[in-house]
């Protein structure tokens, strides 16, 4: 192998780690975590569902918004190969992502703050988040 190559790889892996890190933010400790955690299972107990696709970045962003908290309301919409709905997004007939769903019915689309989602499951936005 000639040495440009070795250095295209070297600088390719390295790179690419970063990305890596940087998408799936390491490690997070549990004090960092438990402002969003609960508000995120606040809005759980409040019977808020967030539908969303994995291949979404709204999603994805919306995900980031809550540091990717376990407790997040989520319900996957899309199939693994992408090409269609669960049953459930389609029972619930969601036509876009990310769709807020909230207990008296109603719904919100699209990417939303804190402080819309608190304000509308009557959720105390986390002050770390502010």
């Amino acid at each position: 192998m000639k040495p440009a190559y070795i250095y295209a790889a070297l600088v390719v892996l390295v790179v690419g780690g970063l990305v890596a890190l940087k998408q799936f933010g390491g490690t997070s400790n549990a004090a960092d975590m438990a402002p969003y955690d609960d508000f995120a299972q606040c809005l759980t107990d409040h019977g808020v569902k967030f539908f969303g696709a994995y291949w979404c970045p709204h999603c994805q962003a919306q995900k980031r918004l809550f540091h990717n908290s376990k407790k997040l309301p989520y319900i996957e919409c899309s199939t693994p190969d992408g090409q269609s709905q669960t049953q459930i997004c389609i029972d619930n007939k969601i036509t876009g992502y990310p769709t807020w769903e909230f207990a008296d019915g109603s719904r919100l689309d699209g990417e939303q703050t804190f402080e819309d989602l608190g304000a509308k499951a009557d959720c105390p936005v986390p002050q770390a988040a502010t």
